[in-house]
């Protein structure tokens, strides 16, 4: 035998990675595939940043490049330019913006920290990088100013002073402003930090500075001496001047504004308070609210505009917050979403000592960015155009697809335009600065966000922009309580019972399904037209026959039936078999069939209810026994959520146990029924207390002898600490409750079909972890952490019902054991809202499968079987990051026994798979399964023809059995064909679901079904060893959160393993298609991100991004094809991220420009008077009084420069900077050397007329040389 060659096998392996080596095994060294994907075509980096910056606390607008800046309380920058021209940047310490700075028409930013540090931003590079820092370290910084075309920065500090910094050099300049010298020498008390400086608008020598106790300085700069100062007994927060320079006003902390001649120091020249109550005797108005901050903007034709936030009365207990417009005579108040963090003033003119004619009004709220057009009557706001909507309800998951279909974008565009709202500004979005990259990407991308109100909205993610296209409300489907009072018991999340969790979408058959908390999944088809739909609910009902005196009589699902009587005393009987006669009663459940639970009691006892039965034999039995039983029906829902959507339809889960299916349409329906499928899972519990007869409490018991079936013995069981009669009352009911009136739904996604979980025996239904649709079969499949449930959605029935401990049929490899189930209220899905900070560092560490199955409560029937489990706040979960087995326990106090009992299900995939060669030679139809204990199970599915077979024949699903197993609960299962190339699920094409029936029998019949089996498949990588061999077997790849596989199939032998990582666990894995390879991706919890080549698993990158801080990100970190991907890295900002090679090279082209040239406008002009008897504006030579000549060097223990990094960006910025100046400057002197040749040219001409004119001139001095005066 040939020796196996391993360095073919590991050439290209990283000598960094740490983890263990690839292995490939059982494949000949004739049939390995040449790998295409090679390490140099990955490389991490950020792209871009969208949404709202979370937690503004700053502003500044350039009103020449019209750029907007916003700073964050975490460092963050966000500059925004016209649409699509938007750049996020970081400070490295992280502390909060307090101010923001434009040097403007010079492409540069000044920002001030909370930490005492002064930050000199680059904005002539696309991606801006800090050039200098000023640390300040014996005072705290306050406020900051820097006038207009000069370039020295004034900083007032806590204690009172006012420093200079000049920004070209960030050196602080040795003219300083003591507090004790601005203030009266009589004042004993200290004045306060500075809140406000301005220089006048018509003397730059006068500067205004304004003192937190209510003083009001005007500085001499030139004297070094307060001219005047103005005292008031509020606080003040801001001063603004009126453009002539005479007079200003302030705002004060009783809502009041003074308005100030600057001549007259002693008093206001006038008081106002505009929401405050004038009494009719003349005595001051009522105090009311601060006025944070006011603006004193002048028009030249009419009355000037003041405008203020804050100032409202305090018996307005409840309003929003306000902003008041006070123009004339006349005073708006507009009440705001949000409170206000500033606004800014947009005027026609960046000079202040002209009139400023403002147009529009920046609002910067803490959640929304608002734009007020002043032009208009009324005050309309602009039309939005950034996506600064995204946390308009918290996101509680994304999708991502990248490379979708090219007709998918207008389909949803064309059906989003019908939501978009009325009465904006008709004018243009006035931030207009920036230009936009010239590199374009080539594919369409969208982006999908479930948030916490049940609604969708998908995004337009094409060339690192982001465009919402349409947005779906699942809610609507569902009846909503009016108040807290009405609202239902069933419900088992106290807030955001809609909210989204779980996404499956086809975009190629546009189907869509949605698992939310509430346990619901909808099914949603895409359509282009409105269509009125009508709901079906199904009820699928176990019989249970009870006994009443002292006997119990069962029926089971083998068709049987078992009779127990009561007694005191413990007996040994061997087991009798009794002939029983029974009549079978079928109930037939339509349209909205409600189905009540009745408790089954024995001597006052309540039974937890008989374990589940299959779908074909809910239809109620009766059982009978001799004279002594009395028969009880009881209906039993089976408790599974499923949601199934095909051909542009959604399906969602949310927290109810509910499941919504929305078809797309592109017309306006009115539905009157919405088809409803109620689904449960049965369960049965263990150790029952024993009834109480005749005062004495004693036990009930029974024959425990040997019997064929597990199913043959009753045993002992004990009610749930919930189950009371309040409690029952809820049992065999949805958490949600579907709408009984007709839904008209508009063109786009209608729901298909509604599935809900149902509360058993007073417990609530497990939520969904796991969800998957295939439009090809027609199946929706969904897994908790009970078992797993597949739905036909398009015959509306149940199609399997199984724990996880039926999937593996006879070959369980655990023993669990029953134990009695506790109750416990089901939290909210580990939603966030967008005010975060109460997670635990233990939330913060768990794998998602840990939470799943660690330390929740579980109902088993007699066998042993899981059924239904409830899972506790993940706050009660204790953490253990030992794992020294193929399950990984949570808590140290858990045994083996009880850790193998608790596996859910964590993966879904539908495939064509050849998982055995005894079942035939081609590929069948199958689904597999992952569950949290590291199992893929497969269940093999038989499909009826295509066409209306498909409608009247039943889909048989059989359990296969364990496959494999690996360490750590399952995360991803793809496959490769035998060449390498990825395989992605069969899927129909899309279809218009309400069209007529020929029409839509001739699409469905022409080319709807694509199987990736049939053909060669596209965009692999490399050849197979032989033509007999890529017809007949393929590759599975498995990936946990611990290791990944690669099987080959049928022969199911082991091709290669990678142990990705022993000290942590994966948080999210996938198989993208890249560069014509496919390779698996993986996010780990301790930051890093990895890729694997496929299908030898070699090592291709490993970069150390971000480490977990929060659930947040685990929940919504996706991967893409073509190197993309993206997060939620704040409650309300997605960061998109690519890690390939190709993408980051052309990257610094896609991204836009923050600066453009743009010509300052013209100062105004002084006019003939102004300039003759100075009465216009005075300039002042900064630089003689604030250099180093006139003021010295200042103390170098006041403050510490810091360089600025720059930065690999920041050096192709300037590098691509130098470059076009180069140009520009070649170009320069080539119209310089053509002008000077002219000029030459011209200079020559002049000289000969000079010479001419000199000739004549001379002979007309000599002719009249000899003349006389009156000879002439």
């Amino acid at each position: 035998m040939k020796k196996f060659n391993i360095r073919k096998v590991l050439d290209g392996l990283t000598a960094v990675s740490s983890a263990t080596p690839t292995q490939p095994l059982g494949v000949r060294e004739n049939d390995l595939i040449h790998e295409t994907l090679q390490s140099e075509h990955f490389q991490l980096c950020k792209t871009v940043r969208h949404g709202f910056p979370f937690q503004p606390s700053a502003m500044a607008l350039d009103p020449v490049q019209k750029l907007l800046a916003i700073g964050t309380q975490s460092g963050a920058l966000r500059i925004f330019g016209r649409p699509g021209v938007e750049c996020h940047c970081q400070h490295e310490s992280g502390a909060a913006v307090i101010q923001l700075q434009f040097l403007i028409n010079e492409g540069a930013l000044v920002s001030a920290l909370a930490d005492d540090s002064v930050h000199l931003w680059n904005l002539r590079q696309k991606r801006p990088a800090v050039l200098h820092s000023l640390k300040f370290n014996r005072e705290r910084i306050t406020f900051c100013h820097l006038p207009f075309q000069s370039k020295w920065l004034y900083v007032g500090t806590e204690r009172g002073n006012i420093h200079i910094v000049n920004v070209e050099t960030f050196t602080l300049s040795g003219y300083t402003i003591m507090w004790n010298k601005a203030i009266e020498l009589s004042s004993k008390a200290h004045p306060g930090p500075v809140v406000h400086i301005s220089d006048n608008p018509m003397d730059e020598g006068k500067l205004i500075i304004g003192f937190e106790s209510g003083i009001v300085v005007l500085w001499d700069l030139k004297c070094k001496k307060a001219d005047y100062r103005y005292t008031y007994d509020e606080a003040i927060h801001s001063v603004s001047w009126h453009h002539e320079g005479k007079q200003f006003i302030c705002s004060h902390s009783d809502g009041s504004l003074t308005i100030w001649n600057i001549k007259n120091p002693t008093r206001p020249q006038q008081t106002i308070t505009p929401h405050g109550k004038q009494p009719k005797d003349g005595k001051k108005p009522e105090p009311c609210k601060p006025i944070l901050k006011v603006e004193y903007k002048t028009t030249r034709l009419g009355e000037p505009f003041i405008i203020l936030s804050g100032g409202l009365s305090y018996d307005t207990v409840g309003r929003r917050a306000c902003l008041t417009v006070m123009h004339g005579k006349s005073t708006a108040v507009l009440e705001m979403d949000y409170p206000i963090v500033d606004f800014l003033t947009l005027c026609e003119t960046p000079y202040a000592n002209d009139f400023q004619e403002p147009y529009a009004v920046v609002v910067l709220l803490e959640k929304d960015l608002v734009v007020i057009d002043l032009a208009q009557n009324g005050y309309p706001i602009f039309e939005n155009p950034y996506p600064l909507t995204l946390h308009e309800s918290p996101v509680t998951c994304c999708e991502y697809c990248a490379d979708c279909p090219v007709d998918l974008i207008p389909a949803l565009y064309s059906v989003g335009l019908r939501q978009k709202r009325q009465g904006y500004s008709k004018k243009e979005w006035p931030i207009s600065g920036g230009n936009w990259g010239q590199g374009t990407q080539s594919y369409p991308e969208i982006v999908i966000t479930g948030h916490a109100d049940g609604s969708l909205k998908f995004w337009d993610a094409s060339a690192i922009m982001l465009q919402v296209l349409y947005k779906l409300k699942t809610a609507k489907v569902f009846e909503r309580s009016r108040s807290k009072d009405d609202k239902p018991s069933t419900e088992i999340v106290d807030e955001d019972p809609f909210a989204i969790q779980q996404l499956a979408w086809c975009p190629e058959s546009r189907v869509l399904c949605v698992a939310g908390v509430s346990a619901h999944i909808l099914i949603y088809r895409f359509s282009r037209q409105e269509v009125i739909t009508e709901v079906i609910q199904v009820c699928v009902c176990v019989c249970v026959c009870v006994c009443v005196c002292v006997c119990v009589c069962v029926a089971g699902v083998s068709a049987h039936i078992l009779i127990y009587r009561f007694s005191r005393q413990e007996v040994i009987t061997e087991v009798i078999q009794v002939c029983v006669c029974v009549c079978v009663c079928v109930c037939v459940c339509v349209c909205v069939c409600v189905c009540v639970c009745v408790c089954m009691c024995v001597c006052g006892r309540r039974l937890g209810p008989y374990p589940h039965l299959s779908l074909q034999q809910t239809r109620g039995h009766h059982g009978s026994h001799t004279g002594v039983c009395v028969c009880v029906r009881v209906c039993v829902f089976v408790c599974v959520c499923v949601c199934v959507c095909v051909c542009m339809s959604v399906c969602v889960a949310g927290v109810s146990a509910h499941i919504l299916i929305y078809r797309f349409s592109r017309q306006e329906v009115i539905t009157e029924v919405i088809q409803l499928l109620e689904v449960r899972m049965q369960c049965e519990l263990n150790d029952l207390d024993s009834p109480e007869v005749g005062g004495d409490q004693t036990q009930v018991t029974h024959t425990s002898s040997s019997s064929p079936s597990p199913q043959a013995t009753a045993p002992q069981t004990r009610p749930s600490t919930s189950s009371n009669n309040s409690d029952h009352t809820r049992d065999n009911v949805p958490c949600l409750k579907v709408r009984s009136s007709s839904l008209k739904q508009s063109p786009g996604y209608q729901v298909e079909l509604v599935v809900q979980l149902v509360w058993v025996s007073g417990e609530p239904p497990q939520q969904i972890s796991s969800l998957a649709i295939n439009s090809a079969y027609g199946l929706v499949v969904f897994g908790n952490s009970t078992g797993v449930g597949v739905v036909d959605y398009l015959q509306k029935t149940v199609l399997l019902n199984l724990s996880t401990t039926e999937l593996y049929t006879t070959n369980d490899p655990y023993q669990r054991q029953p134990r009695s189930p506790r109750k416990s209220r089901q939290p909210s899905g580990g939603l966030c809202d967008i005010n975060e900070g109460t997670a635990t560092s233990d939330d913060r560490c768990k794998s998602p499968t840990s939470v799943l199955s660690s330390n929740h409560q579980q109902f088993y029937n007699g066998a042993g079987k899981v059924l239904l489990s409830v899972c506790p706040t993940r706050a009660n979960v204790p953490l253990d990051h030992r794992d020294n087995s193929f399950s990984r326990s949570r808590s140290s106090s858990v045994t083996s026994i009880d850790r193998e009992g608790r596996e859910g299900i964590t993966a879904l995939c539908f495939c064509e798979t050849m998982a055995r060669r005894a079942e035939g030679g081609g590929p069948q139809s199958a689904m597999w399964v992952g569950t949290s204990l590291g199992t893929v199970l497969t269940i093999t599915l038989s499909l009826p023809p295509a066409g209306e077979q498909r409608l009247l024949q039943p889909i048989i699903a059989s359990p296969s059995g364990a496959l494999v197993r690996m360490k750590g609960g399952i995360l991803r299962m793809a496959f490769l064909d035998a060449a390498g190339v990825f395989q992605c699920p069969p899927y129909e094409q899309w279809y218009e679901p309400n069209a007529a029936e020929e029409e839509r029998t001739r699409r469905r019949r022409g080319g709807g079904l694509v199987s990736p089996c049939g053909g060669g498949g596209g965009g692999g990588g490399g050849g197979g060893s032989g033509g007999e061999v890529e017809r007949d077997s393929q590759f599975a790849v498995l990936c946990s959160e611990k290791q990944a596989k690669v099987l080959s199939l049928p022969s199911q032998t082991c091709v290669s393993k990678h142990n990705i990582t022993e000290t942590s666990f994966l948080l999210r894995a996938d198989v993208v298609v890249l560069n014509s390879g496919a390779c698996v991706t993986c996010f780990c919890a301790n930051g890093h991100i990895m890729t694997l080549s496929l299908p030898y698993l070699r090592p291709l990158l490993d970069v150390n991004y971000l480490p977990l801080t929060d659930m947040r990100i685990a929940r919504t970190f996706c991967f893409s094809n073509l190197g993309q991907a993206l997060y939620l890295s704040s409650p309300t900002e997605i960061q998109r991220l690519t890690y390939s090679q190709e993408v980051c090279e052309n990257l610094q082209e896609m991204l836009g420009e923050l600066f453009t040239p743009v010509e300052t406008p013209e100062a105004p002009n002084r006019g003939f008077f102004k300039g003759l008897f100075g009465g216009g504006a005075q300039s002042l030579d900064r630089e003689e009084l604030f250099g180093e000549t006139g003021a010295g060097k200042a103390p170098r223990s006041m403050a510490q420069h810091i360089p600025g990094p720059g930065g690999i960006e920041g050096m192709k910025g300037a590098a691509s900077g130098i470059v076009g100046d180069l140009a520009r400057t070649r170009m320069a002197l080539d119209e310089r050397g053509q002008k000077l040749s002219e000029v030459e040219e011209k200079t020559a001409a002049m000289m000969a007329s000079a010479d001419s004119f000199s000739k004549h001139a001379h002979e007309m001095m000599l002719k009249c040389k000899d003349k006389k005066w009156y000879q002439f």
